[in-house]
C-alpha cells in the first residue's frame, strides 16, 4: 500500500522550504511515522558526499537526518552545481539502477515503508 505524500512549495529561493520540510519530517518521525525527504532537483554549490562516495544536496542530507534515515542520492536524483551565472554542472543520480518513481514523503504509521517505489 502506498503512503500519503506531502509537498511543500514556495514562490522564491531562501524562503524556508527546506527548513520547514526538516521540521515536518522530525515531527512526523517523533509521532511514529516513517518518513523520508525527496527533492527531484536541487541547485547548490556545495554538496554532501554520501558514505558510498556519491553527491547530493546538503538540504536533503539535513532532512534525512531529521527523518532518522541514512542520506541516499535517490532522495535528490538531480544535483545542479552552478559554474557561472549562466551555466551549471548537472550531476544526475549516480546510483546503479535507480528506481524510476519516487514519492515525496511516504508516510505510514508503524509499518515498514520505503521512500522509493518502482513503477509498474
Amino acid at each position: 500500500m502506498r503512503g500519503k505524500s506531502l509537498m511543500v512549495m514556495g514562490t522564491a529561493s531562501s524562503v524556508g522550504k527546506s527548513v520547514l520540510c526538516s521540521a515536518f519530517l522530525r515531527i512526523m518521525k517523533q509521532d511514529g511515522y516513517k518518513v523520508a525527504p525527496f527533492k527531484a532537483q536541487n541547485m547548490a554549490l556545495n554538496s554532501f558526499v554520501t558514505k558510498d562516495g556519491l553527491e547530493m544536496g546538503r538540504a536533503q542530507v539535513t532532512q534525512a537526518q531529521a527523518a532518522g534515515v541514512e542520506p541516499d542520492v535517490r532522495m535528490n536524483p538531480v544535483l545542479l552545481k552552478p559554474t557561472s551565472d549562466r551555466r551549471s554542472q548537472v550531476i544526475p543520480v549516480q546510483h546503479p539502477a535507480p528506481p524510476p518513481c519516487f514519492v515525496f514523503a511516504q508516510i505510514k504509521q508503524h509499518h515498514h515503508t520505503r521512500y522509493s517505489l518502482p513503477c509498474q
